[in-house]
């Protein structure tokens, strides 16, 4: 994978500038969160409120939301010498080959679950963890150093067993477990994802009629993202998605009249161009997607992307270089480190425009 230097984000995020709380628990609203504007084409960066997103897009242009809802996919579990560990999982499905992927971390009394170091890790092939209920998951072989495939053998559905019995996945700079409504987004429809397609969480119910007010339009598709934990730096995996008919035209047309498809998300981004062909042509299209974007790779269908803030070695940051270009990626992340923005799930947004 290309690293921090290639991408040229010569950046340390300071720990405290680590969002611990959602916007609403810090004394101010979900829409209230800060808004980095990059131009491309200018190669300028502008601060904004998220509330004012509404004037800084177009009449004509096209938001592109993901509709998964968050599920609570940690669950305690314990192993056959008694010791205590979360089980966080990475899919609400099975894959192809029948198994959930898994992630096995440590119980930090007060604290989230901490990620095993690879060489201290109880995982290993046929290891039983017993869950709640009489549920179990039989590790039965690695998929990278930290992550597993599992079979789940549980006493009731997945979904109504996940409500009972699991809770947010939460990593350590999060500063207490939070009930599951704090990682829904206004748009949620079809329940899958293990952790929240946080770009879209700023958006409120008045923002979005506010857009429809300017003449934005508003698109769904669906990715349920799987476990993303920011202690390891590995390449995207497999994730369900489906792109909708009426999604796909209506990128066709807005791209037709001029106007500019703007992902909401990394997650929205790896959809459509899963559905694209290398014209830029958006079908109905749905299934498992490994697709990598990378600057080399490019993107065809998407012009514009609204993200959170992703650590500097992680991978997202080649799609977002896709997006964006090197240049004007490393500028806006030089300029939320100098003026404080906050990173993670609850922090602020960057929004990257090509003009």
């Amino acid at each position: 994978m290309t690293g921090l230097v290639d991408l040229g984000l010569d950046v340390a995020v300071p720990p405290e500038l680590s969002a611990r709380a959602p916007a609403e628990a810090r004394g101010g609203a979900r829409d209230g969160v800060r808004m980095l504007v990059g131009r491309r084409d200018r190669g300028s960066v502008e601060h904004h409120r998220f509330t004012e997103l509404p004037g800084v897009l177009r009449a004509g242009d096209l938001l592109v939301v993901n509709n998964s809802a968050t599920l609570p996919a940690a669950l305690p579990g314990r192993l056959p010498d008694g010791t205590a560990v979360a089980l966080h999982l990475s899919s609400a499905q099975p894959d192809q080959r029948g198994s959930h992927l898994v992630e096995l971390r440590r119980v930090v009394p007060g604290s989230a679950a901490a990620c095993y170091p690879p060489a201290d890790s109880p995982a290993r092939p046929g290891l039983r963890v017993t869950l709640p209920a009489g549920g179990a998951a039989e590790l039965v072989a690695p998929f990278t150093a930290r992550l597993w495939y599992a079979r789940l053998a549980l006493p009731a559905r997945l979904l109504p067993y996940l409500e009972v019995h699991g809770k947010a996945i939460r990593y350590g700079y999060v500063d207490r477990d939070w009930p599951i409504e704090a990682y829904q987004t206004v748009f949620v429809a079809v329940p899958g994802s293990s952790e929240m397609p946080s770009a879209a969480r700023p958006f409120s119910a008045e923002v979005v009629a506010r857009l429809a007010g300017h003449g934005v339009l508003v698109a769904p598709v669906t990715l349920h993202t799987g476990v993303a934990s920011p202690e390891a730096h590995e390449a995207p995996y497999a994730e369900r998605f489906h792109v909708p008919a009426a999604t796909a035209r209506l990128v066709g047309h807005v791209r037709a009249g001029g106007g500019r498809v703007i992902a909401v998300g990394t997650t929205v981004v790896r959809a459509l161009e899963s559905a694209a062909a290398s014209d830029g042509t958006v079908q109905e299209a749905g299934g498992w997607t490994e697709l990598v974007i990378t600057p080399e790779r490019g993107v065809r269908a998407v012009d514009g992307l609204l993200t959170g803030w992703h650590e500097p070695r992680a991978s997202h940051l080649l799609m977002l270089a896709a997006v964006a270009g090197r240049p004007l990626l490393a500028e806006c992340y030089r300029a939320a480190v100098r003026h404080r923005y906050l990173w993670h799930e609850f922090g602020d947004v960057n929004l990257l425009l090509p003009d």
